[in-house]
């Protein structure tokens, strides 16, 4: 049995049955699950956890879902690395990589497209849809395939082309949309409003959200019970570092790790940076602007939750921080020579803010640090295909490949 009790909104704390449904329609707020925290406290436990199965559903007791139907293809409960060379280079003995570039779809919306689409299924929905900028549109078209449900994703027309072909494979009903994110999201609420699909990042939206919080889950287990010092999180609409900040403050609250405030950091690309922006200015108010970053999978330019990231960076005495594009590709470059991890263009801003902030001493070296990589680089290979290095090609014989070498061949040895 699940133990949601309600959704309660963000801004005014007024409650809500269970729905499908996101905003309050009293202040607007958005709508977050509330949970049974004393049925919680009973029922979770490190080893009922470490019992269960070796993907996000361990946590189950703490996700809004029943387990009747879950809809599974084993995401998370991906590596937590020990990045010994990229912390030797930064100054950061105690740096590791939550590398979340291995789920099925390979990127972390796997986690929060489970929940979703389970949650779906509980509504009694029959088609399901998004809003995506590319790696919610795989994950999506996958699960729904898995589920036997009829599928909508409208995505931006300038999209990748590798995120494209990664999402049409599923058979979905894939729509591209003349106009950027934040224009296709709002097409999509319209069409929420219309046809009454569960569209996973609306109306679903509370629920989907909190699949996030496992990635705060995980990370404690992995490094023992107790949650990191510091956190470099990559920000699109806000809600997967506001999310992580909320689930170890639950693992706090259940007595599951030592209570401690991690400092949580915020990455952007500097072409789509209104929460830095909102940061860097001292403000309260996030002021949306116009995406222009190779990094598509972040360019949402008016984020639904950033005051929620914006509150968590603030609130934890964390830092925010954006990277040029030049400054992402040598990310997913420095990641990948460093710890053998290729990532999309996400995580360059991720590795590349992560740099930043502890050249400039804004990470201390003696903080145990963890960064987020949220997809895989195979989804943005146009990021650093323009970079390709000369291959050098000789003939197949050893002779040639020993010239190559600038060596002797064997013949030239006598």
């Amino acid at each position: 049995m699940s133990l949601e009790r309600a959704l309660r909104c963000r801004e005014c704390g007024r409650e809500y049955p269970l729905a499908p449904t996101h905003i309050c329609e009293y202040c607007f707020g958005p709508l977050e699950v509330v949970y049974d925290a004393a049925a919680q406290r009973r029922r979770v436990t490190r080893e009922g956890v470490a019992a269960g199965p070796p993907n996000l559903w361990r946590y189950i007791d703490l996700l809004p879902v029943s387990p009747e139907r879950l809809v599974d293809l084993g995401a998370g409960f991906t590596p937590l690395v020990k990045a010994s060379n990229l912390g030797r280079e930064l100054g950061l003995p105690e740096l590791y990589i939550k590398n979340d570039s291995v789920n099925p779809t390979f990127s972390f919306k796997d986690r929060v497209v489970s929940v979703a689409v389970t949650k779906a299924i509980e509504f009694g929905f029959d088609t399901v849809a998004c809003a995506s900028t590319g790696n919610l549109a795989a994950s999506l078209a996958a699960f729904a395939a898995r589920a036997g449900l009829k599928c909508y994703i409208f995505i931006p027309a300038d999209l990748e082309k590798a995120k494209v072909v990664g999402t049409g494979v599923y058979g979905p009903n894939l729509i591209a949309v003349d106009g950027n994110y934040d224009q296709v999201n709002r097409l999509s609420t319209e069409v929420a409003d219309r046809h009454g699909w569960g569209f996973v990042n609306i109306n679903l939206r509370p629920f989907y959200a909190e699949g996030s919080k496992t990635l705060a889950y995980e990370t404690a287990e992995q490094l023992g019970w107790r949650a990191p010092d510091h956190i470099v999180v990559p920000i699109a609409g806000g809600s997967v570092i506001s999310k992580i900040h909320k689930g170890f403050a639950e693992l706090t609250a259940l007595g599951l790790i030592p209570g401690r405030e991690t400092r949580v950091s915020g990455a952007q690309a500097r072409g789509c940076a209104p929460v830095v922006n909102a940061f860097k200015k001292g403000a309260d108010v996030i002021e949306p602007v116009k995406p222009n970053t190779i990094a598509k999978s972040l360019a949402i330019g008016n984020p639904a939750d950033g005051y929620f990231a914006l509150d968590a960076i603030r609130n934890s005495g964390g830092h925010a921080e954006y990277v040029t594009d030049e400054e992402i590709v040598e990310g997913i470059e420095l990641l990948a020579r460093t710890e053998g991890i290729f990532t999309e263009t996400a995580g360059g801003v991720t590795v590349g803010v992560l740099k930043k902030l502890a050249l400039s001493g804004r990470i201390s070296p003696d903080e145990l640090t963890v960064a987020y990589i949220t997809g895989n680089g195979l989804k943005t290979i146009e990021a650093v295909e323009s970079r390709g290095r000369r291959i050098p090609r000789v003939e197949a014989n050893l002779a040639a490949f020993e010239a190559f070498l600038g060596e002797p061949g064997e013949d030239a040895a006598g």
